[in-house]
This record gives structure tokens, C-alpha cells and sequence, in this order.
């Protein structure tokens, strides 16, 4: 390109292209896409039947071999004080998501979650009776609903206790879960 405007721009010629190497997985020059051709490995990869060489990534103890890290004792204390105290806001939900993500790696988060959501389910069930009896009675049977605040308060406790590294077991829960 030329830096003055005025002047007519010379059309360039074409020369000889370099030659390009075939896109991974096309035809040779001679051959019909979809020959059968022996597979070929993607690039980086060792061609199927040879042993592979290096590091296996992806996992630090070996293909198929997860082993979970124990969590430290601080961990521990947090997620049961998580496990006691979510329900608050999300009932069931928060213990049985911590209870089936941590489970396998601390014994104590897994028997505190498990506590926790025998509990959530076992409230689920009053409130399901308190809904029957409140209807049946016409709304005098509303009284039940103080169970709740029984309930907030044993969940309290359970987190204090938990956030001591101490066990709680609820003074009253069936345990579906064991």
C-alpha cells in the first residue's frame, strides 16, 4: 500500500502459497473422506494399545481412585454448626446437602448432619399434624405451632454445642436416618 492517497493502488500479484499441512483428520490428496483409515490419536495423546507414559491428571491418587481429604477439626465444628443452624432459613435442604457432600470425610459432620436432618424431617411430619389438627379444631389447634419455637431452640443449642466440638442428640427425633 502506498501512504499517498492520490496514487492508484497496484493490485497485488499472486505468487506461489506456501503448501498448508492437511486439518487434523482430513483426506490425504488421493483419498475419499471416510476411508477406512487406521484411527489416529488426537494430538498429545498416545496411540490407542501403547502404554501410556507420565502422570495420570485429574486425580491425585490415580485414575478411579478418589480418596476425600479428612477436614481439619475447625472445619468440622463449622459444618455441623451449618447443619444445625440452616434449617433456619432452608429446612431440610441445608443437612442433607452437608450430610451428602461431607459425609465421607469426617465422621463427626456425618453423624451431626444426620442428626440434624432426622430432626428437620421429624418437624416436617409435626407440621403436617399441627396443619390437620388446626383445621380439625377450626384454628384452636394453632397452639401447636409452639412447638416451633421449641424447635429453634433445640436447634441453637445443637449449634452451640457443635461449635464446642461436643455431640447434640435432639431430646426428641425419630431417627429415620441412621
Amino acid at each position: 500500500m502506498s501512504e499517498n492517497p492520490q496514487q492508484p493502488q497496484q493490485p497485488q500479484q499472486p505468487g506461489p502459497q506456501p503448501e498448508q499441512a492437511p486439518a487434523y483428520g482430513s483426506p490425504q490428496p488421493g483419498q475419499t473422506p471416510y476411508q477406512d483409515q487406521p484411527s489416529q490419536p488426537y494430538p498429545g495423546q498416545p496411540h490407542p494399545g501403547q502404554p501410556q507414559q507420565g502422570p495420570v491428571y485429574g486425580s491425585a491418587y490415580g485414575p478411579g481412585q478418589y480418596q476425600p481429604q479428612p477436614l481439619n477439626p475447625s472445619d468440622e465444628r463449622m459444618w455441623s454448626v451449618f447443619a444445625q443452624i440452616g434449617p433456619i432459613l432452608l429446612s431440610f435442604i441445608a443437612p442433607l446437602v452437608i450430610w451428602l457432600v461431607l459425609k465421607d470425610r469426617s465422621r463427626f459432620v456425618d453423624q451431626e448432619a444426620k442428626e440434624s436432618l432426622n430432626f428437620q424431617i421429624t418437624l416436617v411430619i409435626v407440621h403436617i399434624a399441627a396443619a390437620i389438627i388446626t383445621t380439625v379444631t377450626f384454628g384452636i389447634g394453632a397452639i401447636v405451632y409452639l412447638v416451633f419455637v421449641a424447635a429453634v431452640v433445640f436447634m441453637i443449642l445443637a449449634a452451640v454445642e457443635n461449635g464446642k466440638g461436643a455431640p447434640y442428640r435432639y431430646p426428641v427425633n425419630i431417627r429415620f436416618i441412621k
